[in-house]
């Protein structure tokens, strides 16, 4: 079990500008503490150094668990997940003309979408209702 420190979890949640490193929900708009996530999980010899720990829902965390890839649905390869820590967000996602789902842009985005399950029925759903309130992450950051 690792432990993180107080300063270094706060350090990780503005950074982050408490915003989910995967699918961009804002802890605002979310019941459930965001968790600190080890982007090269522990059980992979990840460690607790700030540069491997990015803010993740606990949606998109349960789903990473301790993945570290994914087959690309195109190329069919299996390629290394997005990492919020090397890899720009804009890079490697957008978001569709609707603003409800996620679309992979590179190998990397698309396997994470897959891996992490970013465009689940859960998900899709409520960012339908925060396009309602004004609330979508899209609307207000695309990093």
């Amino acid at each position: 079990m690792s432990y993180i420190p107080p300063t270094t979890r706060q350090q990780v949640r503005q950074r982050a500008a408490n915003r989910c490193e995967y699918c961009k929900s804002h802890q605002d708009y979310v019941m459930g503490q965001f968790q600190i996530d080890h982007v090269l999980p522990v059980v992979r010899d990840g460690s607790d150094d700030s540069d491997n720990l990015c803010l993740a829902c606990e949606l998109c965390n349960q789903y990473k668990w301790t993945k570290i890839d994914e087959v690309d649905p195109l190329s069919g390869q299996r390629v290394p997940l997005f990492n919020p820590r090397r890899q720009k967000w804009s890079d490697h996602f957008s978001w569709s003309e609707d603003g409800v789902e996620i679309t992979g842009l590179s190998p990397v985005g698309r396997a994470t979408v897959i891996a992490l399950s970013l465009n689940n029925e859960l998900a899709v759903t409520v960012r339908k209702n925060w396009i309602q309130a004004g609330w979508h992450p899209s609307q207000t950051t695309s990093d």
